[in-house]
This record gives C-alpha cells, structure tokens and sequence, in this order.
C-alpha cells in the first residue's frame, strides 16, 4: 500500500503521513479531554468518548485519490480538491456518533446551528456536503478499509444515543480536538515545540507570596491592605463563586491572589487565570505576580504567561503563533477570555479545553463586559462551577449587586459571599466615600473648549476618550496648539501603541508623577481605567458608561485618606475630528439620566454601577437575543452577538524586526509577535490598504508612519484624517 498523507511537504520539510497525524491527534485529544474530565462533576457525559471518535476520523476524506494526488505532491493545488472534512461526518453519522459528526463538521467552519442545518439539508443530511455527497458515499468504504488497515489497533469508542451533552461542553470538546490537530501539524512544519507545563506548586507560591507582602512599603492605606490581605487569606473555600468588594489602592492584585492559590492547592487545579479589564493594565499585574509567585530557578514567563490582544489564527502558516491557556498562571483580557467563551470559531476556542479545574479572578467586573451580556455570561460561570471544577472571584472598587437583580440575572443570587468580612469592609468603604466628586458638563466640547476647560483645572490632569482616533487628536492637538511638549508635558496612551511602547510610556507617567511641577496632562482611551496605580488630581472622561465614569475615579486621588476630595468630569463632544463610537450609546444615555435624576447626589457608586446595569439591560434586546441563541445551542448566533469589541480585528504588526523573522520564515516568539503588534479593525485595515505578510493571510504589516513614545500608528493616520476631514479610525 502507498504513503497516504495528510499534510504535503513544504519549505524542505517532507510531507506528513495520515497514519502519523491521526496517531498524534487521537493521543493529544484524549489526553486533553481525560484532564478536563478529571474536573467534570457528572462523569456520565461521552465526553472523552466523542472527542476520540472525532479525532480518529476528522481527516478521512483526505484519503480521497483525488486529495492524495496533491497531499503526495504529484500535483500542485492551493486548496485539496475535495472537501476533506464531509467524509468523516459520513462515517460518524452512519455509526449514530451524532456529537462527534457535529465536531469533525465543525473542526474548520466551526460550530454550527443544527435546527438550521436540519430545517436546510433534512433530516438525512444535515451536516453533509451536499455538493459531494454522492461522490464520499460511493467512495466511503474504500476509506475506511486504508484507514483500518493504516490504524487496526484504534477501535471507535461506542457512545450513547442521547449523549447529555450541552452546549458548552460542545465548544471543550471542539477544543480538544482543534488543539490537539493543529498542534501536531505545526509541530510537523517545525513552527510549534512542545511545551512541557511546569508543576503548579501552589503552596510553596503562597509561601512566597506571603513574603513579597510583608516586604512591600509602608504607606497611607497600608492598614487597610493588610486587613483585606489576611480576610482574603483566611476565607472559606466552600463556595464556588465569590465576590471582593475593595475599594482602589487597597492591595487587590495580591490578596485575591492569596485566596485563589489557597483554592488551587486544596482542589488540586491546573491554572489560575486573571482577567483584567484593559490591555495596557496587563504589565504592571504581571510584574507582580512574576516577583511575588515564581520560584528560584523557574522561567518566569512559563509561570506567569501574558496575554495582550488576540492572537488566534487558523490559517497553517498562523496557527503555532496562537496564544494559550497553558502556564499555571494566565493573564488576559477580558476581551480574550470572554470571546472566548462565546466563541464557536475553531482557533478561538483552541485554548478553551484548558479552563476546567481553573480559578477565574475577574477583576473590576463592573467594566469586564456591557451589562447587557451578563445574564448568557452568568450561566455559563454557573455551569463552569457546577460541572467543570471551576472558581470565580468577582472583584470591583465599586462592585455593583447586579446579581441581586432578577431583571439581570434569574433567578436573582443572593448568597454570594465577600471575601472580606463586615468589620473590614465597614472600615474601608467608609474611607472611599470621601475621595471623590462625580460631575457633568452639559454643553458639548470640540477640541478647542475641552482643552480650555482641561487646562483651568489644576494638574496633574487625565483625559480619557471613547476612540484611538479622539485621543490622538486630543494629544496632538495639546502639543501644537496650545504648547505643551510631547513626552515632557502631554502623554499619549491607547491601543494605537503597541505592547512594549504602552509599557514605555506607562513608565515614562510614573517618572512624571515624582515631578513637583504638576502642569502635565495624560490623554488615553479606556485602556487607562482600570488596574494602573496613578493618582491625578482631576480627570475628565467623555461620556460612556456609569461604571467606565466611577471607574475612572480609581485614578483619581486614589491614595488620599478621606481629607481630600478629587473631581471627575463627565463630558460630552462635538467636532469633526473627535469621532463617535456607536457602542457606547445606550450606556451614553442612562448615564445622562442618572445625571439628570440627581442619582450621583443621593447613590454610593456601588448602587449607581448596580442601577446604570439595571436600566441598561432593561432597554437592550441584547441580553434576551443572547439567552435565546445559547438556549438553542446557536452557536453562530451567539459569536456574533457576544462581541466586547463591536467590530472584527486583526493583528497587525509594527516592530521591523518581527516583520522581517515571519518574511524570512524563522521562528517568532507568540508573545513578542504580540507585544510588537497592535490590533486594528477589519475595515480600517481594508480603508488603509495593509497587506498580509507574505505566507501569514492573517498577520498584517504597518507600512504608514510610526511613533512609538508618542502617537503610535496614529502618527501615520492624522495627516490623513486632517486632509480629508472626514476619516474615522476607532
């Protein structure tokens, strides 16, 4: 019998036998569906079952003559002839393994609708490639009998009629399948090494931990921070889901942590994961948690992996760039970890196999997500705890009782327990209501009157804008009209910078901060809310979100003891080059009326971010559309809805050197593709013409103007906008 393949040879490298390929993705798929399973609460499921049926046929149509004459090289062809995918979903079906044919459908398009599939094929050929059909069925047998003789020992698993399946078990079992086929075949081309996951050892991390706090400076709020610490410490582990109510500058990046490790330890789990609401916010925690949890002699990037923007792909020559859920420690984004979990995307969900037997720290879970996406979120936390070992720690300044609402989540959940108890919480929350003074402008700016009116207040100042585009208007407009020096005097701060040049800059502010003179100004997009320890004496926030408006008062005299009362100011513009993001006008609007109401007057911040969800979820058709979709197991549907960022993004890289190692073929680091990359979106991609980088269809290359202390890509982008006058980049 000759060679079947599955993979052609290419850049010198040989082509890779089906026998190789199916061996290699049934092992990596079991091995990764029996460690999520470990977790599993009911261990009545087909989960393994399923996976390593689908596995052991996801490729059996490449064994077609017609796609063996390509795979083999004897003919050359962009794409295999014949839908390689659409015979393993024969043969799974023939043998009533409904799951796993809706998987091997799945495993490229990704997961699908089958109420559609049934209502469009029928009840016979739902699933199926109705363009090929006739030609797989013929040729089915002859299929199976080079694939049983290849693989004679591998016997399919039987499964259950009704499997007890639900929807989310679906995406982990596509996950381990999608992670264990596309890692074996970018470790064939040599593009992905196998990565040996080090020991969790949570209790010698505690042990540190406890050191590193002890050893951190005496300050105003150190009292307070040592009380949270020890309730954190000290809290029971029985329940599944719990919440930290602690105010800014109280010590929460460690003392969540000393509870999770705690959890960790006692049930055995594989990963903690720290969701941050803002990608630039990532460095400053991961620094933390590098010098207070890795231990002597460790890689401190395999302990505490970071996770900046997207970077999933699913084209061949992309896909051992991907970012992964494998180090016992993952910061990421609430972006990533939330579409993740909507996801029905095979590159997306690569990761997502990972998560059971985790413990999820959700930090400010007030600005994580809009408040209309809560109800489809909360049932999947639910069911994450309940049947996949999972740990979730709602954090928040100013954590808001959604879960206490049944308009937000039925039924309403009223015993979720803080981690701190009364006495501390009392003690701190007392201190909070005294630092700051929410107000509203109500005449619209445009460029010229906000920077009028930022100035008249007394420095150090903030600026935060709802787009990249208002930003870097807003910064460089500072600097050549009204005299302040870029770097020096004004700072600029927002996803048009890439990983390494926002850690730049954000060290750059810090130095600032230790300058007496007080005459300086900082301009950024939300990315700044959350998680940076800096404290401005006034900030000014365009209009988006009672929960984005109070958390910008976290960098708002953020140490003070309660002697002094900082402002923050809601406002609103009007000028053709501070351009408008869609997304936030729901939120615009009850944010305006809780103004209007009188509510910042008569509300702790807590029961206003509670009261702006409310109103927010009660006006969208949002959260109904979501529930449905996920209810019917509308996977596409539930993509598309569940989107944090309201339109598609790509990488695009900036730094030349990354650019020229994926041009030349040599191997990338994904975290450095990353930290030297922005993401931009789809259309603005297409607006400005990027190409791919040759061989990456995903990856895009910067070819405008760059500044990396300053204005970042923008830099490239305003001359553009100021001579037409009506761009928009967002």
């Amino acid at each position: 019998m000759n060679t079947l393949f599955s993979h052609s040879g290419k850049d010198g490298i040989p082509a890779q036998s089906y026998e190789e390929h199916i061996k290699a993705v049934i092992s990596r798929a079991e091995e990764n569906a029996e460690n999520a399973m470990r977790f599993r609460t009911n261990k009545g499921i087909p989960f393994v079952e399923t996976v390593k049926s689908v596995a052991m046929f996801h490729d059996l149509g490449k064994i077609d003559e017609k796609n063996q004459k390509v795979l083999s090289g004897c003919k050359k062809a962009r794409h295999l002839p014949i839908n390689h995918v659409d015979a393993g979903v024969a043969c799974l079906k023939n043998n009533n393994q409904i799951e796993s044919a809706f998987l091997a459908y799945a495993h490229h398009i990704g997961l699908q609708y089958l109420r559609a599939e049934v209502q469009e094929k029928g009840q016979q050929d739902y699933f199926r490639d109705m363009n090929i059909k006739e030609q797989v069925d013929a040729g089915i047998e002859k299929y199976l009998e080079l694939h049983n003789n290849l693989l004679p020992e591998i016997v399919m698993p039987t499964q259950p009629k009704k499997s007890g399946m639900k929807p989310f078990d679906r995406r982990l079992a596509l996950s381990c399948l999608v992670d264990a086929d596309y890692g074996n075949t970018a470790r064939h081309y040599h593009k992905e090494v196998k990565y040996d996951i080090p020991p969790t050892r949570w209790k010698e991390r505690m042990i540190k931990l406890d050191k590193y706090v002890q050893g951190l400076p005496v300050s105003e709020r150190s009292d307070d921070r040592n009380l949270i610490y020890r309730d954190c410490k000290n809290a029971d582990i029985i329940n599944l889901i719990r919440t930290c109510d602690s105010p800014v500058g109280t010590g929460k990046t460690t003392s969540v942590m000393a509870h999770l490790l705690k959890i960790a330890d006692a049930k055995q789990l594989r990963h903690i994961i720290v969701v941050l609401p803002f990608t630039n916010i990532i460095k400053q925690s991961v620094e933390t948690y590098r010098n207070a949890l890795v231990l002597e002699g460790e890689n401190k990037e395999d302990i505490v992996a970071e996770h900046h923007h997207q970077a999933e792909f699913s084209d061949l020559e992309s896909r051992h760039l991907a970012t992964l859920w494998s180090a016992p420690i993952i910061i990421t984004t609430a972006v990533q970890f939330f579409e993740t979990l909507a996801s029905n995307h095979p590159s997306r969900l690569r990761k997502l196999h990972e998560l059971p037997g985790t413990a999820v720290f959700i930090d400010e879970v007030q600005s994580a997500i809009p408040a209309e996406y809560w109800p489809v979120t909360w049932k999947w936390i639910e069911y994450l705890t309940e049947e996949w070992g999972c740990y979730f720690v709602l954090v928040s300044g100013t954590l808001p009782k959604f879960l206490q609402n049944e308009n937000i989540i039925k039924p309403a959940r009223t015993d979720l327990s803080d981690l701190l108890n009364a006495e501390t919480s009392q003690k701190v929350i007392g201190t909070e209501k005294k630092r700051i003074k929410y107000d509203s402008q109500k005449e619209a700016f445009n460029k010229e009157s906000l920077a009028e009116f930022v100035i008249s207040k007394p420095g150090p100042r903030l600026i935060i804008m709802n787009t990249v585009q208002s930003a870097a208007v807003m910064a460089n407009y500072l600097t050549e009209k009204r005299g302040y020096k870029p770097c020096e005097s004004v700072y600029h701060l927002s996803t048009a910078l890439t990983p390494n040049d926002r850690n730049n800059v954000v060290d750059k502010i810090k130095e600032r901060f230790k300058d007496k003179n007080n005459d300086w100004i900082v301009v950024a997009t939300s990315c700044i809310e959350a998680g940076m320890d800096f404290s401005f004496n006034v900030a000014f926030r365009e209009s988006c979100s009672a929960a984005s408006l109070i958390q910008t008062g976290g960098r708002v005299n953020r140490h003070s003891s309660g002697t002094i009362t900082g402002e923050v100011w809601d406002f609103r513009v009007q000028d053709a080059l501070l351009n408008d993001n869609p997304q936030f006008r729901h939120s615009v609007k009850v944010l305006s009326d809780l103004f209007a109401g009188g509510y910042f007057d008569k509300m702790s911040p807590s029961d206003l971010v509670t009261e702006a969800m409310k109103w927010e979820v009660e006006e969208s058709d949002k959260a109904e559309a979501l529930k449905k979709a996920e209810n019917d197991a509308n996977y596409p549907e539930v993509a598309k809805l569940y989107q944090v960022i309201d339109a598609p993004t790509k990488l695009v890289v900036i730094d030349e050197t990354i650019i020229d190692e994926l041009k030349n073929r040599r191997k990338v680091k994904p975290i450095d593709l990353v930290k030297g990359s922005v993401q931009m979106r789809v259309y603005n991609i297409e607006k400005l013409r990027l190409q791919s980088i040759p061989g990456y269809e995903e990856i895009y290359e910067w070819n405008y103007k760059y500044n990396s202390e300053f204005l970042g890509y923008m830099a490239g982008i305003l001359p553009i906008l100021n001579f037409e006058k009506n761009g928009a980049i967002k």
